[in-house]
């Protein structure tokens, strides 16, 4: 393979992550789309690496108009909404709705609804209130960039590893689609939220950013295999929410 191949190749694995976790349209300036969409959860942590950076951009925008912490911080995330679709606090919400049943088929049958619960509304309002919270507490807008952009990072990463470790809980849906990344893909993957973590905020903290996704891919995965029988790309939704929440906060606590 030449370096241009190469090259291409990468490009189009970035094009397919950003095309199945965002709504951004950066999948029309790739070459054709990779055969195995599997083959680019490796980069899954560079898109939320750039998720972040959009809301971190955003607030650094905001807190230049003059905007308080806690009002650039809700801007922070409304823009990382728009920019995912969503897709992962209802990834979210579905999970606490999924709460109720009594059978792995009920239970996948109440995820797959799409009216929302109350489990589901406090599950989002929890989520969006956390993450709002930590990013107004740490306040200075270059560090809100660098903790958005790690957080961001890490918490993709969870969700490769739980594609790793778990078969579909279904046959059918989005994580069938896409298909389960091997395991030298899904270390690269939380090689590259660690490295993108140090390179911001130092060896220590990424350290503990990545022991909390870990913590949370042990407990959510025991979880979804206990409950449901396997993973699903509504509890990927809610692995990258609970990471995404738990780093903010320890990293709001740290610098701070």
């Amino acid at each position: 393979m030449t370096a241009r191949e190469l090259a291409e190749r990468r490009l189009a694995e970035l094009a397919a992550a950003f095309g199945l976790l965002t709504r951004l349209p950066v999948e029309r300036l790739a070459p054709p789309a990779v055969r195995r969409r599997a083959d680019a959860a490796w980069e899954y942590p560079l898109v939320g690496a750039a998720i972040g950076a959009l809301g971190g951009a955003l607030y650094w925008l905001a807190h230049g108009l003059a905007c308080p912490p806690a009002l650039a911080a809700l801007w922070a995330l409304a823009v990382m909404v728009l920019a995912t679709g969503a897709m992962h606090e209802d990834g979210l919400a579905d999970c606490a709705d999924g709460l109720g049943g009594g059978t792995h088929a009920a239970r996948l049958a109440i995820m797959r609804d799409h009216q929302i619960g109350s489990y589901g509304v406090i599950a989002l309002v929890l989520s969006l209130a956390l993450r709002g919270t930590a990013i107004a507490l740490v306040a200075e807008p270059a560090l809100v960039l660098q903790v958005l952009i790690a957080a961001g990072a890490a918490s993709r990463s969870s969700a490769v590893l739980l594609m790793t470790a778990l078969p579909p809980a279904r046959t059918d849906g989005l994580s069938v689609a896409v298909g389960r990344p091997s395991v030298p893909l899904a270390s690269i993957a939380i090689g590259l939220a660690f490295i993108l973590s140090w390179l911001l905020l130092g060896f220590g903290t990424a350290l503990l950013v990545v022991l909390i996704v870990i913590a949370v891919v042990i407990m959510l995965g025991s979880w979804a295999r206990a409950r449901l029988g396997g993973q699903s790309g509504d509890v990927l939704g809610a692995a990258i929410q609970l990471c995404e929440c738990l780093a903010l906060t320890a990293l709001a606590i740290l610098v701070t």
